[in-house]
């Protein structure tokens, strides 16, 4: 069965959430509950560089998550995500819409 690792540091302004393995309906439910509580302290940083497939679930969890960050002010990004998921967010038209960084400097 797939697994998603998920692992927390927090910085100066900033939560960030380094993600491994797959983001699908097994296992996005701990991600989406860490992604929406963290988006409403501080800015979230999603390292997805290790992520080796996202479906349709883990999508909406971060459209959701980008949605709540327009609402409080911080904001989302995406870091050095793989093949998978720049092409996952591609296919929703939104890619251009998200912050995408390559390191935890760039957090503003």
């Amino acid at each position: 069965m797939e697994q998603l690792g998920i692992q927390e540091k927090e910085g100066s302004n900033y939560i960030l959430l380094n993600l491994s393995g797959t983001i699908n309906s097994y296992t996005f439910s701990e991600f989406q509950k860490k992604a929406y509580e963290y988006i409403k302290k501080a800015n979230l940083v999603l390292d997805m560089g290790n992520v080796l497939d996202i479906d349709s679930s883990g999508l909406g969890v971060i459209l959701g998550v980008f949605n709540e960050s327009e609402e409080t002010g911080n904001k989302l990004y995406i870091m050095h995500p793989s093949l998978a998921v720049a092409e996952a967010l591609e296919s929703t038209g939104f890619l251009e819409s998200f912050n995408r960084i390559y390191s935890v400097t760039e957090v503003d």
